[in-house]
């Protein structure tokens, strides 16, 4: 009996041993391949000001989350119409938005679906997963 209790402890601590060092599902492996690509130099363009006289100079760097490593030379090739695109947006934007944070926020969802259609219809595959700002900086 005690022999019995003994085996069937020992036979649950190994199973949930088992389960708690189990290997990872796969949506956890494929989030692996996930790569960041940046942009050197920072982008500097400028903003519509509230001024008719002056225009604001806005400084970001930006990185895009690529959905896999495989889609990097794509990425590379397109570089030219990625960056025109974001700097077409910033060109489009009003003082308020840029300095705001909600605006800020506004902004990298517009980049953001806007390469991801853009690429999309260029390579026809979706390889951006999000579209950061690391440094953002407006005078």
């Amino acid at each position: 009996m005690m022999l019995r209790a003994l085996i069937s402890t020992s036979l649950l601590m190994a199973l949930l041993l088992t389960t708690l060092y189990a290997p990872p599902s796969q949506a956890r492996q494929s989030e692996q391949d996930i790569v960041y690509y940046g942009f050197d130099p920072d982008i500097v363009t400028n903003y519509v000001t509230s001024g008719r006289r002056s225009l604001g100079y806005i400084r970001v760097t930006v990185e895009l989350m690529v959905a896999d490593r495989k889609y990097l030379p794509d990425i590379e090739h397109h570089e030219p119409l990625i960056l025109n695109t974001i700097i077409r947006i910033f060109n489009q934007q009003h003082e308020d938005k840029i300095k705001s944070l909600t605006g800020r926020e506004e902004i990298r969802q517009t980049i953001l679906q806007e390469l991801q259609q853009i690429l999309e219809r260029e390579t026809g595959e979706k390889m951006l997963r999000d579209l950061l700002f690391t440094k953002y900086l407006y005078q």
